[in-house]
């Protein structure tokens, strides 16, 4: 169980530095991208959803790591997951959705029950993270909407 409370601190320390450039990146970027304010937004959650996809990955890679190389665990229900099914466990964990089609043995019940914590802490920083650009930019796009508004009273 050592092994897998080592993995578990290293797996967090990753997927926090993952997430941390992922929105320093996103949030570098914004104010040098010339869209509209709506698609500034966009490319807000489509960032976060990258960083959440490489973090569903790394957890995937961990499982394969811990029960195909290192065989320290296994999952059962059904057939012996290949890669694709870690991706799609890893996902189900880290989104806390929990289908229970595929269930952890092992030590590698102990990683999974850290990703589910990691993913809810993960997508609720997403969350604040949009709801701040959403709160610098909406403004603007309510902005940019009156002028349209306005423009259109007044050549009309």
């Amino acid at each position: 169980m050592i092994s897998a409370m080592i993995a578990c601190v290293i797996l967090v320390a990753l997927t926090l530095l993952i997430h941390y450039e992922a929105l320093r990146i996103t949030s570098d970027l914004l104010p040098r991208i010339h869209v509209p304010p709506r698609w500034r937004i966009v490319f807000v959650v489509f960032c976060a959803f990258t960083a959440h996809t490489f973090e569903v990955w790394l957890y995937a890679l961990a499982y394969y790591l811990f029960v195909d190389v290192l065989g320290l665990g296994q999952f059962s229900g059904g057939t012996e997951p290949g890669f694709f099914e870690l991706i799609y466990f890893s996902a189900v964990v880290y989104t806390s959705l929990g289908f229970g089609d595929i269930l952890p043995v092992g030590q590698v019940r102990l990683i999974a029950g850290v990703e589910a914590l990691v993913g809810l802490l993960m997508i609720g920083w997403s969350a604040s993270f949009t709801y701040l650009s959403m709160e610098k930019f909406w403004p603007l796009h309510v902005r940019r909407t009156h002028r349209h508004e306005h423009h259109s009273e007044s050549s009309g």
